[in-house]
């Protein structure tokens, strides 16, 4: 499969209005994620085509995504001894004015409503019309992680910014590098896309002059490959990370 230059895309992930209510403002003492559990196992996920398909091809796609998800982590949790139940999905053709019982957070391309345990994809937009690279995968894997976040105990604050924010979507971008790892072996993609994928990562990171919440570039593909690399959750501790590695 062929890849495209990567675009600038807005961050990709955002909280709903009902998810401003915990704590990832109170630093964890570590990551809900540990050791014990160790690695997810490696299925198959094969995409299916999404270029030039319009809506009803990137329902199809990320439907496909969400399931090959539920099942690995499903297994992930069970193994571990702890609670997991799957998220509810939810498809817009484009956005609407409300949703998870608040407005549409205009500024994300895609969300995860912790109030809700929803994820919401809207089917129009650059981060998901006629690209042929891994960044739709790797956007619904990012989303899947804030649902594992919220399962073990962890919510955005309220502050919506700051370095807990970061350290909390950080954590996300290197759990979908977890699963990433998990299924490269059944994806048909090469290095090419895996390097495109970085750029993509690193594209939508934070601008220097936007607010900081998600990650500079670097730091989002650096915890990204750190997941993939390792293919375990416990790799994935962005909460006693020096703060230089959560920029």
């Amino acid at each position: 499969m062929t890849t495209l230059t990567a675009l600038r895309v807005p961050a990709e992930a955002a909280e709903a209005a009902d998810g401003q209510v915990t704590d990832a403002h109170a630093v964890p003492v570590k990551s809900p994620f540990a050791k014990k559990a160790g690695k997810p196992a490696r299925t198959s996920c094969p995409e299916t085509e999404i270029a030039h398909g319009g809506v009803p091809r990137a329902r199809q796609y990320l439907g496909v995504v969400i399931k090959c998800l539920d099942k690995s982590w499903g297994a992930y949790f069970a193994r571990a001894g702890w609670t997991f139940r799957k998220p509810v999905v939810r498809y817009y053709d484009e956005p609407a004015g409300t949703v998870c019982g608040g407005p549409w957070p205009g500024e994300a391309a895609v969300f995860y409503c912790p109030g809700h345990s929803t994820i919401v994809f809207p089917l129009t937009g650059r981060w998901i019309e006629n690209r042929t690279d891994l960044y739709p995968f790797k956007v619904a894997a990012h989303e899947y992680a804030h649902h594992l976040q919220k399962l073990r105990g962890l919510r955005p604050g309220a502050e919506r910014s700051g370095e807990p924010k970061r350290r909390y979507e950080l954590q996300a971008d290197c759990l979908a590098g977890v699963f990433l790892g998990s299924v490269w072996h059944s994806l048909d993609r090469g290095d090419q896309d895996w390097e495109a994928l970085l750029d993509a990562t690193r594209a939508s990171g934070d601008e220097e002059d936007g607010r900081h919440s998600h990650g500079a570039p670097a730091s989002r593909a650096s915890w990204l490959k750190r997941g993939y690399l390792a293919v375990s959750p416990s790799a994935c501790d962005t909460w006693s990370a020096p703060a230089a590695a959560v920029d």
